[in-house]
């Protein structure tokens, strides 16, 4: 059944989402044709505002616990973080972890294409630069080239979440996941699937080579109680009661060279997922001990607290103030129409934002490069 919790949650992530694009987002998209490296800087941070939203309502109006073991994260570093994929929300829980321990400006995620037309929430992730992908490698190589060295042209540091698993775990998942394990001879897996590693290999040799990877964060998620494991869960109000992420931090150096020995390194860093995992759900509901060492956060629970209590405020009046404005001034009206259908036309025609900015970059690089070539 349907939760007024669960109907106010979505439905002011949606607005401020959609609201937000319009009114936050939109006045800086000319930027991206006068200089993309300004308007990724404040893009970046546009979002993060709207990101600690669903961490803000999670933890003080619905009472989820976070537990956080592990190693640190070093505060700003470049990093790609890999993860199970418990659940299809995983994504914006590990948001919770991330507000206290990095910076919400910096997080790239990897997501399947079709999310990036949902308006509202769509729309901010193309203004995010995210990056979607199609699940099939010949059609995503090419862009996660494009989108990687991007990055690392303009000297942008970025921590990239990729779900090797590809997907989230389910009974059908894993009875795939289970009939790959039996036909290549690999042991079956209860609690996580076995993970695609050509995506995440491709993606850290990228990154390794552009000089911009400090580390790779290998986090686990765990759910001791209830897992809501769809957004129809959270809608019907199935908040989870605690969150837990344990993280190993692996820095750049100690990662195998060569393709096939990182191929194998992910893989293992999955067999010990699985023990991990089936050590915490069949003891006591917590990573082991030996594991247990609480990570220093780089900012203090009070200002978390102040973050997300200002969070609330700012996102529960911009919606309706923007209403009020929409209603009143014709001028705003026109804005409002003509920034939707840009948006919508935008990703029809030319594939999204994020396109838009790579080739925006590509022409002003190729200028500079041809007016650096004739001064010579």
């Amino acid at each position: 059944m349907v939760s007024w919790k669960g109907i106010y949650f979505i439905l002011l992530l949606f607005w401020g989402s959609f609201f937000g694009s319009i009114f936050m987002l939109g006045p800086f998209l000319p930027l991206m044709f006068v200089n993309p490296s300004w308007y990724r800087w404040i893009s970046n941070r546009l979002v993060a505002t709207w990101l600690t939203l669903p961490v803000a309502l999670l933890e003080t109006m619905f009472g989820v616990k976070v537990v956080i073991t592990g190693d640190a994260f070093v505060p700003g570093e470049r990093s790609v973080i890999i993860m199970n994929h418990r659940t299809r929300m995983d994504w914006m829980f590990l948001w919770n972890c991330l507000i206290r321990y990095s910076y919400l400006r910096l997080e790239k995620i990897c997501l399947k294409a079709s999310l990036k037309s949902v308006p509202g929430f769509g729309w901010a992730m193309q203004a995010a630069a995210y990056i979607f992908i199609h699940r099939k490698w010949k059609d995503d190589k090419n862009h996660f080239e494009d989108m990687i060295d991007y990055f690392c042209d303009i000297h942008e540091p970025l921590q990239l979440l990729i779900f090797p698993e590809g997907t989230d775990l389910t009974e059908n998942s894993k009875a795939r996941s289970n009939d790959f394990a039996e036909k290549n001879g690999l042991q079956k897996y209860e609690y996580v699937l076995h993970p695609r590693t050509t995506g995440f290999t491709f993606v850290v040799e990228r990154l390794r080579e552009g000089k911009n990877l400090d580390a790779v964060h290998d986090i686990t998620v765990a759910y001791p109680h209830n897992i809501p494991q769809t957004e129809k869960h959270l809608l019907h109000g199935n908040f989870p009661k605690e969150i837990h992420f344990h993280v190993h931090r692996h820095p750049v150096d100690t990662l195998p060279m060569s393709r096939e020995d990182l191929q194998l390194w992910c893989h293992k860093r999955w067999e010990e997922k699985e023990e991990r995992l089936r050590s915490f759900y069949q003891g006591e509901k917590t990573f082991s001990s030996t594991e247990q060492h609480v990570i220093p956060p780089c900012k203090s629970e009070l200002r978390v607290l102040v973050v997300k209590l200002l969070s609330i405020l700012y996102w529960t009046l911009f919606s309706p103030a923007m209403c009020l404005l929409i209603y009143l001034y014709s001028p705003v009206r026109w804005y409002f129409i003509v920034t939707i259908v840009i948006f919508v036309l935008q990703e029809r025609i030319f594939g999204g934002l994020e396109i838009i900015e790579l080739a925006c970059y590509r022409l002003f690089h190729k200028q500079a490069h041809l007016h650096l070539k004739k001064n010579e």
